[in-house]
């Protein structure tokens, strides 16, 4: 039983039940009882592969298909709800204050430009007093304003660009950088690993292990805003209260992205040295980013940055700052429908959805729990009714239609099985009613 023990561990994702489900499997094998062989909806490639194995070893599954599907649906289902079904999103400024925020953005852009100037779309190559497009330096300092920072910086790059930036303007070889204890995107350990960090990892959700971590001595604070974990429930703004009580020098970094136009503060306006995110995912032209923070990080950020290619155009500049007046609406209307989608599956709207969770891993999404191993084809049969098949850059100018897809990698890491039961839905600029009615009709297609 060696071969199909690795088999269900690897493949069928059993741990805790592993002993158990192999105690039954064996119980069907044995028995005289047998049913005419169907084959099963879901989970198709994994039962093949599990009844080659069995074959191959001399057992007689004919008449036993039903019953070994029906048995490892069960015990998987059991094995999935061994682990809590619970996110702690960020919380969320109101639609009201989203349109407040365009309108601050848009005064800002009164008092920086002329009328004459707002049609200009600006000016490239490196001025002689900047090293950079005069207009550039101008939608930096509106940002910079908008942020509630002392200065910002436009880098190429998109939000990977800003972050790396930002570190390599503070973070020297053989410094400690405390970290969350999860999962980080790769281009930013990457980054941390070429610049020869040191990383040191806490649990950011207890911030007895922060404190600990602090005092033993670290040079850099670095703190993703949004949730890494589907169990992760720290407070960024209590993070960099608390450690500068600790350590007032200690340099605290924020990756923004997902966040920005969504929380009340960027962590560079309440106390970080410097927020890094991406002005793609804020429907910005591509491979833009922005960095807000503390004006002698800025300078930094500039100073290493005084290659003519390196620069930003005024063109894009302009373009960066019209593209954002549009987000601040465009995310309150979009969780609007992220409200509304989980408020109507959780009364029961869709057969299969046993539960539906708001959740910020990544961007601001909807997490569907179906009762039932199918949710792949259900993905793939939302494609279909127009269902984006993946991500562009994650509530940019380019995704329009509802996004389903899978769970994002940091969750799979924590549990695999919820890459069979579990669907990431981003509504995007979609309503509620054609995200449900495509879910609806994708899961009842898969069923038949």
């Amino acid at each position: 039983m060696k071969d199909i023990r690795t088999y269900c561990k690897e493949i069928l994702g059993l741990d805790l039940y592993l002993d158990e489900y192999l105690s039954e499997l064996g119980k069907v094998l044995k028995s005289k009882k047998t049913k005419e062989d169907k084959k099963t909806i879901c989970l198709i490639k994994e039962t093949d592969g599990l009844f080659r194995i069995l074959e191959k070893q001399g057992y007689d599954t004919k008449g036993k298909r039903s019953f070994i599907c029906s048995l490892t649906e069960r015990y998987m289902k059991k094995e999935l709800d061994k682990t809590p079904f619970e996110s702690y999103p960020l919380e969320m400024i109101t639609f009201e204050e989203e349109i407040e925020n365009q309108y601050r953005l848009v005064d800002l852009m009164h008092k920086h430009f002329d009328g004459f100037q707002a049609l200009n779309e600006g000016d490239y190559g490196c001025h002689i007093k900047y090293g950079r497009p005069e207009r550039t330096v101008e939608v930096e300092k509106v940002l910079a304003e908008y942020f509630g920072a002392e200065d910002a910086a436009l880098v190429r790059g998109g939000g990977t660009g800003a972050i790396r930036a930002l570190c390599f303007a503070l973070i020297r070889n053989g410094n400690k950088v405390l970290v969350h204890d999860a999962s980080m995107y790769m281009t930013t350990q990457i980054t941390l690993e070429g610049l020869g960090a040191e990383l040191i990892r806490a649990d950011f959700n207890d911030f007895e292990n922060i404190r600990l971590r602090l005092k033993e001595g670290v040079d850099v604070l670095y703190i993703q805003r949004v949730r890494q974990k589907l169990s992760d429930s720290y407070d960024t703004a209590s993070i960099i209260k608390e450690a500068r009580k600790i350590d007032p020098k200690i340099r605290i970094l924020v990756d923004e992205n997902y966040a920005v136009n969504k929380v009340r503060f960027l962590g560079a306006a309440i106390g970080a040295d410097a927020s890094a995110f991406s002005a793609f995912k804020l429907m910005g032209i591509p491979g833009i980013g922005i960095i807000a923070g503390n004006k002698d990080v800025i300078d930094i950020v500039h100073k290493q940055n005084y290659s003519g290619g390196g620069q930003v155009q005024g063109p894009e500049a302009t373009e960066v700052l019209r593209s954002l007046v549009i987000n601040p609406v465009l995310l309150g209307v979009q969780n609007r429908s992220v409200d509304e989608v989980v408020r109507r599956l959780e009364k029961g709207e869709v057969k299969h959805v046993e539960k539906a969770l708001k959740a910020n891993l990544e961007e601001r999404i909807i997490l569907v729990k179906l009762d039932l191993p199918i949710a792949r084809e259900v993905i793939k049969e939302a494609i279909k009714r127009g269902g984006l098949p993946h991500p562009v850059g994650s509530e940019s100018r380019y995704e329009v239609q509802t996004l389903f897809y899978r769970v994002a990698k940091v969750m799979l890491e924590e549990e695999p099985l919820y890459e069979k039961y579990v669907i990431r839905i981003n509504p995007m600029r979609s309503g509620p009613e054609t995200v449900i009615r495509i879910l609806k009709e994708s899961i009842e297609a898969v069923l038949g």
